[in-house]
Parts: structure tokens; sequence; C-alpha cells
């Protein structure tokens, strides 16, 4: 009995050591792990956050009338450039028949008027012949005459008014001729022949005849997000790209930024505004979409690596880097970085261009 509990432990004891044997040959077998290096470069590091929006004029003018009608002429289009005072369109009137009616009932009234002044005029001048009446007297009667007969051609132009938009000594300045306000260009006329209108008044702000603005002064107004627009601050540049000017990059700066965010889509945003520098060559067209990066921080021709190449000690936090000495022998060293892109991160000091820094991802060698 005792010699096979003997042999039995003899066998585990053998294939144990087998186990452990063959354990050993293949972890010899394997490949060995290669370490890959790369060396820092002087580059420019831009920290950046993006604003997307659209170009639009500094200042648009809307031109509206001051009288209702009917469109009769449009004399522009979109694109065309105007100065203060050119004529847009021209408005055929309309009239309200209860505003005509108004009018026509003052011309009968003051015509009563008028000839009631007029027989009283006529009577104090044949008396004051006689010697009846003093000359006072017959002035007095002149100048009521002379007032009735006024107000009686100011009835007339009233309706006139009404009835046309315009009167006798006033053509260039009907209110049926629409001009232009400013000069620049016309972005649009959204009105043709025919289309009815509404003055502007205290309680329309009336149809649109033409929207006018200076293409030369334009601006980038878009939306950041409540993440972002603490990073952000007035006077920043910005470089705006134009979807629709391809390879081509705008300078800006930021010169606005909403005090108050308002809720889309389930975040807030905030409005931000960025006048373009002058364009000679580009014609830029507003509304067209586009994307600001505002620029929060630049280094120029700096030391820099990759962040991957970066580590940070588990317990002080501080980031470290590990330099190689030799074949697969590396040095841990510490390091002092700057700023970041997301990509290539600023190294102040800790490495220098000849290092050959460690990168994280081993890699096997393929065996033949």
């Amino acid at each position: 009995m005792k010699k096979s509990v003997t042999v039995i432990i003899l066998l585990l004891i053998v294939l144990a050591f087998s186990a452990a044997m063959y354990y050993l040959y293949q972890k010899n077998a394997e490949d060995p792990i290669i370490y890959e290096t790369e060396q820092a470069a002087t580059r420019n590091i831009i920290k950046k956050t993006v604003a997307t929006g659209s170009i639009l004029p500094l200042e648009e003018v809307l031109i509206k009338p001051n009288i209702s009608g009917v469109i009769e002429e449009v004399y522009v289009e979109g694109g065309d450039y105007v100065k203060t005072g050119d004529l847009l369109a021209k408005i055929k009137v309309v009239p309200n028949l209860n505003a005509l009616n108004d009018a026509q009932n003052a011309i009968n009234e003051t015509k009563i008027t008028l000839e009631n002044e007029k027989r009283n005029v006529d009577r104090q001048t044949a008396i004051f012949e006689k010697g009846v009446i003093s000359q006072a007297d017959l002035e007095r009667a002149q100048v009521a005459y002379d007032q009735a007969r006024q107000a009686y051609l100011a009835a007339n132009k009233r309706f006139d008014i009404v009835n046309t938009g315009t009167t006798s000594g006033f053509k260039n300045a009907a209110n049926t001729l629409i001009r232009s306000t400013v000069s620049g260009m016309v972005l649009e006329v959204p009105v043709e022949v025919g289309n009815q209108v509404i003055e502007s008044n205290n309680f329309n702000e009336g149809t649109t005849i033409a929207a006018i603005a200076d293409v030369e002064k334009m601006i980038f107004e878009g939306k950041v997000d409540e993440s972002e627009v603490g990073k952000i601050k007035e006077d920043l540049p910005l470089e705006i790209t134009v979807g629709a000017i391809e390879d081509q990059v705008f300078n800006a700066v930021l010169d606005y930024i909403a005090p108050k965010g308002k809720e889309e889509n389930g975040a807030i945003q905030f409005e931000i505004k960025g006048t373009l520098s002058k364009q000679d060559t580009t014609f830029i067209r507003a509304g067209l979409s586009a994307n600001a990066a505002i620029i929060l921080a630049r280094a120029d021709s700096v030391l820099a690596i990759k962040e991957a190449l970066v580590q940070f000690d588990e317990k002080t936090k501080k980031p470290y880097v590990e330099i190689s000495l030799g074949e697969q022998q590396f040095e841990r060293k510490e390091v002092d970085l700057g700023i970041t892109d997301g990509i290539w991160v600023e190294v102040r000091s800790g490495v220098s261009k000849e290092d050959r820094i460690k990168i994280w991802n081993a890699i096997e060698k393929d065996g033949d």
C-alpha cells in the first residue's frame, strides 16, 4: 500500500515538473514586446473652440412705404448698388373709401365757407365805397376771405393725396415714390409688380420693399454652447471658414458675447458676433453658413510632443515621459507642459528635441 502511494506522489511530481518546463518553454518562445519611440518637434500650437453661424451685414436697412397701395413699378433688383435718394419702386394708391369720403366732405364744407366769405367781402367793399365802414373793417373781411380760400385749396390737396398719394407741387416728395434711405447693395427685393403693400405706422411695421446693406462691412454671427462660453472673451481673434468658399480663411475679431443664453434643443446657447477684416479680393455673400475658430491661446515655434506620449503619476498626478537610454531601456523624466490643441502639447522643460520618447502602445515583433 505504501509503495503505491509513493509511486502516485512521484508521478504527480513528474507531471508538475513537466508542466512547469512546458510553460517556461512557451514563454521563451513568445515574440518579445518592442516599444517604438518618437521625438519632439517644433510646432505652432493653437488652442481653440469652434462656433457655427453665418455671415451677415453689419447693418441691414429695410425700406418700407409710408402709404398703402399696389406696386406699380420696381426699378432695382438684388445685387444692384444704390445711393441715398435713388428711386427703388413706385406705388399706385388704392384709396381708402372712408378717408376719400372725409376728404370730399372737407372740400364741400370749405367751399361753402369760401362762398360765404366772398359775398361778405363784396358787401363790405360796396359799403366801404359809400363811406359807411372804415378801412379796418374792410381789411378784416378780406382776411377772412383769404383764410377761407386757403382752407379750400388745402382741402383739395388733401383729397388729391388721399386719392393718388401726391398733389401739385410735391411730385418729387410723393409718398408713392419709394427711395433708398442709405447707400449700399440691394440684398433682396421681396415684392413684385402687382403686390399689395402696407404702410409703416405705429401699429404695423409695414411691407418691406427692399433690403439694403453695406457689403464691405460684414460680421460673423453664431452661437456657442454654455460649456464653452466661459473660455472666451471679447477681442479674441477668430478664423472664419465659409463652406461655399474653399481653401480660404477670413480673419475677424470677437466683439460681442450675449449676456443671456437661450435654450435650443435642450442646451443653452449664447450668441456671439465678430467683425470681419475688410476683404478687397473676395466677395462674401450675406447669409452664407460659416464656422468660426475662436483662438483661446497660441504658441508659435515651440517644442511639442503628442499628448499620447504623456503619462501621469498615480499619486502626484504630475506628467512624465520615458526617455530611451538604449535598446529597449527607458528612463522616466518629469515634464512641464504648456498649452495643447488636443493632439499636440507644448513642452516647456524635461525633454529635448534629440530625446527619443517611448510610445506606450506595445507592438509585438513579427516572427520570421
